[in-house]
């Protein structure tokens, strides 16, 4: 098992990759993962590009009391992650494709990005749109809350993706899948492209 300050650095590895790599801009998305009985959550404010171990604040899970730090306003989607399912890591970003994608509020809501290659349901399993509400609201937090028990990970209608995972490097690796898969589903709309069962 990893030690605290090793994931935090992996953590800050994973934020300044995706930043690179364009799915992450400004000061905008958080990620966050478990570690004892205490979620460390990228604050307020940060920008993933320069993120250090000193940007992370710490949270009490069972009571969502904050340890120390300024959390960014989006603990409530991670918090409802953590009280609901096994993972122990998640990653919010605004990425390009998905939040094109989030912004059509594509149908099914239960299953909303096409899968157009096996690797999705694969990695990820299938993506749920959650209402749009406005970022960091209680209204978006009840919506969310409501959608985290189920498989799979989230678009957050009009905003980004929600990644879940087992630990940090899997909910990066889905993040990266859904961001793709996204893309594809913008790319091949309306085109007639056949899409797998």
């Amino acid at each position: 098992m990893s030690t605290l300050p090793e994931t935090l650095e992996c953590a800050c590895w994973i934020a300044r990759q995706l930043f690179a790599r364009r799915l992450s801009n400004g000061a905008t998305g958080n990620l966050s993962f478990r570690f004892g009985h205490a979620v460390y959550i990228t604050g307020s404010g940060t920008c993933f590009g320069n993120l250090t171990p000193q940007d992370f604040a710490c949270v009490d899970l069972e009571t969502g009391q904050v340890v120390a730090g300024r959390p960014s306003k989006e603990l409530p989607l991670h918090l409802a992650v953590y009280r609901r399912r096994e993972d122990r890591a998640v990653v919010h970003i605004h990425s390009p494709y998905a939040t094109l994608w989030s912004c059509l509020e594509p149908e099914p809501r239960e299953d909303c990005v096409p899968h157009y290659t096996p690797y999705l349901r694969m990695k990820v399993g299938n993506i749920r749109l959650v209402p749009y509400a406005p970022p960091g609201s209680p209204e978006l937090a009840e919506a969310f809350s409501s959608a985290a028990a189920h498989p799979g990970a989230w678009l957050l209608a009009h905003h980004g993706m929600v990644v879940a995972g087992k630990d940090l490097m899997s909910a990066f690796a889905g993040a990266e899948e859904l961001e793709e898969s996204c893309r594809l589903a913008w790319l091949l709309q309306d085109r007639g492209a056949s899409r797998l069962s």
